[in-house]
C-alpha cells in the first residue's frame, strides 16, 4: 500500500518560511482555503488542514472526477474493451433518438473526442432538463458543430464516459479505480455522488480526502508506475497529461488557457492539473518535481483560482533549491505555528451598533410576502456569538454564528455541514456567511437591515444545485402588538 515519507520543507530544498508566505497570502487575499498538501522529491514536506476541517474530512472535489474519469478509460482501453477511436454510439444504442437518426456530428463521435474536450456540444447537455436521462440527452440534444474540432468544457461528455465505464465493468467506476489502482490506499469513506437515474457523477461527484488527490497526482507524476508495478500504461498517461486541445480561445484565466489533454489540463509551468470548480487542484511540476493539492470554495471569488497558482509560483518556486538546505529550527518552528492555527477565516466586525442590538435582539419579524416559504425570522445575540432562527414551510431552523470567531453545525433543510460567521459591517447591517464544508461545498450569506419595526434581507448563495430557497429579499415586520410593546 502506498504510503509516503514525510520530511521537513528543508530537506528536500525548500525553506520552510516560504510556506508561511503562500499561507499568508492566500489568507491576506481572504481565499478560503480548506487544505494544503505539498510534495516534494517524492516527499510529503507540508499537510494542512484548515480548522474546522481535518486530514479526515471528505470533501466535494467538482471537476477533479474528470480526470479519474480519464484514468478508467485508459485502463478499459489497456483490457482491450474499448478503443479510444470508437465512436461512443456504439456503446449505447439504447439512448439514441427514437423517432429520429441519429445526428451525422453525433454518430462520428469518438471516445477520444469526448476526452479531448472535442465533443460536438457547446455546453452540459444534461443541465437543459435536470429530470430527464442525463446520459441520453448527451445523444438527443441537437450538437452545435462537428466533433473533433473545437474545445467547449462539456461536463456530459465525462458524465457519459463515466457511464461507458460503468456498463462495461458492470461496478461503480469508483469501486472499479479502487480496485484496479488499489496498490494507492484510496480511502474507503470516498464515494461518488450519483445522478437522478443511478450513474456516476463522473464529471463533478467525486467526494474523497485530499489525501486521496495527492496519492492520484503521485500515480500520475510517475506515469503510473507505483511500487514497483504499472497499473496503467504509460503511453496513455503521457498522452493524458499533453497539451492536445487549445483552451485559450474560451479561457476566463491565464491557468485555464494552456492546453487540454484527456480530461486533464496543463498548466503555465509545464505541468499538468487536474482542476475542480472552487479550488480543488491537484497541479503537478515536473521542472520541480513538485505537486501541490489544495481544497478551497473559491466560487465567491472572482479569479480565486489563479490567486492560488500565482501564490504557489511566486512565493515557492523561485525560492526551490536542488539541494537540501540547513536544519533552520527557527523557521520550522514558524511553519509549526502556522500550520496548527490554519483555519477558514472568519469575517471581520466593524464596532457593533448597540442600537441595532437593542432593535433586533430576541425581537420576532414577519414575512410580509404571503408567496414566500419563509414565515418569519428572530435573532438572538450572545457573547461573540448569535443565532439567526426562521421558519420555512411552517418547520424552524436556526444557525449559529460567531462574531470574529466560527460556529458549526447542521445547515437548515440541507442537513449539511457548515462553519459560520457574522459581522457588522459599516452601514450597520449584519453579514453572516456560511461555509458549506460537505459533500456540497459552498457558501450562503445572509444581509440583515434592522429598523424599529421592521427587517429587510438579502439572501445570497454560492452553490451550483442547492441552497435555491437562500436568493432574493424578503420584507418582515414585527406584529403590531409587539412593535406596540418595543415603543
Amino acid at each position: 500500500m502506498l504510503t509516503f515519507e514525510k520530511a521537513s520543507p528543508e530537506e528536500t530544498g525548500i525553506p520552510s518560511e516560504c510556506i508561511v508566505r503562500l499561507t499568508d497570502r492566500l489568507q491576506k487575499r481572504q481565499i478560503p482555503m480548506h487544505s494544503l498538501l505539498l510534495m516534494h522529491h517524492d516527499k510529503l514536506v507540508f499537510e494542512g488542514y484548515y480548522s474546522p476541517l481535518t486530514a479526515d474530512s471528505l470533501h466535494r472535489m467538482f471537476s477533479i472526477s474528470k480526470s479519474f474519469t480519464s484514468i478508467a478509460i485508459g485502463l478499459l482501453a489497456d483490457e482491450g474493451k474499448l478503443s479510444l477511436e470508437d465512436p461512443i454510439i456504439k456503446y449505447f444504442p439504447e439512448k439514441l433518438p427514437e423517432n429520429s437518426p441519429v445526428h451525422p456530428w453525433i454518430a462520428q463521435m469518438t471516445i477520444k473526442d469526448m476526452l479531448m474536450m472535442r465533443s460536438c456540444h457547446a455546453a452540459t447537455t444534461y443541465k437543459l432538463d435536470m429530470t430527464s436521462d442525463w446520459v441520453a440527452s448527451f445523444f438527443t440534444t441537437p450538437p452545435t458543430h462537428p466533433s473533433g474540432t473545437l474545445f467547449h468544457y462539456d461536463t456530459s461528455a465525462a458524465h457519459t464516459l463515466c457511464a461507458l465505464a460503468e456498463k462495461l465493468t458492470g461496478q461503480d467506476m469508483l469501486d472499479y479505480l479502487k480496485e484496479k489502482l488499489a496498490v494507492l490506499g484510496f480511502s474507503k469513506e470516498s464515494y461518488m455522488i450519483k445522478d437522478p437515474f443511478g450513474v456516476s457523477m463522473g464529471g463533478s461527484g467525486l467526494v474523497a480526502l485530499p489525501i486521496d488527490l495527492m496519492k492520484f497526482g503521485y500515480f500520475i507524476a510517475h506515469r503510473g508506475l507505483v511500487l514497483g508495478k504499472q497499473l496503467l500504461s504509460s503511453s496513455y498517461i503521457e498522452l493524458a497529461v499533453s497539451p492536445l486541445t487549445a483552451t485559450c480561445v474560451t479561457a476566463p484565466l491565464p491557468s485555464e488557457a494552456q492546453g487540454y489533454g484527456l480530461q486533464f489540463w496543463r498548466n503555465e509551468r509545464n505541468g499538468f492539473t487536474c482542476y475542480g470548480m472552487g479550488g480543488q487542484l491537484i497541479i503537478f511540476l515536473p521542472d520541480y518535481e513538485l505537486i501541490c493539492v489544495t481544497t478551497a470554495d473559491t466560487q465567491s471569488i472572482q479569479g480565486g483560482n489563479q490567486q492560488i497558482y500565482d501564490a504557489l509560483y511566486e512565493e515557492l518556486l523561485p525560492y526551490i533549491q536542488e539541494q537540501a538546505l540547513p536544519h533552520n529550527a527557527t523557521a520550522e518552528k514558524t511553519l509549526h505555528e502556522t500550520l496548527v492555527t490554519l483555519a477558514i477565516k472568519p469575517l471581520e466586525s466593524t464596532k457593533i451598533p448597540s442600537e441595532c442590538i437593542r432593535t433586533a435582539n430576541g425581537k420576532t419579524f414577519y414575512v410580509q410576502d404571503e408567496t414566500s416559504d419563509f414565515d418569519n425570522f428572530s435573532i438572538r445575540f450572545t457573547d461573540n456569538a448569535g443565532t439567526l432562527s426562521f421558519t420555512h414551510k411552517d418547520t424552524p431552523y436556526a444557525i449559529s454564528f460567531g462574531i470574529g470567531s466560527m460556529q458549526t453545525g447542521n445547515f437548515p433543510i440541507y442537513d449539511l455541514h457548515y462553519a459560520a460567521s457574522g459581522a457588522w459591517l459599516p452601514d450597520s447591517t449584519l453579514l453572516i456567511r456560511a461555509h458549506i464544508i460537505d459533500a456540497y461545498v459552498g457558501c450562503v450569506q445572509f444581509q440583515l437591515a434592522f429598523r424599529e419595526d421592521s427587517l429587510t434581507i438579502f439572501m445570497t448563495k454560492k452553490e451550483e444545485s442547492l441552497f435555491h430557497e437562500f436568493q432574493g429579499h424578503l420584507y418582515c415586520k414585527m406584529q403590531p402588538e409587539a412593535a406596540h410593546e418595543t415603543t
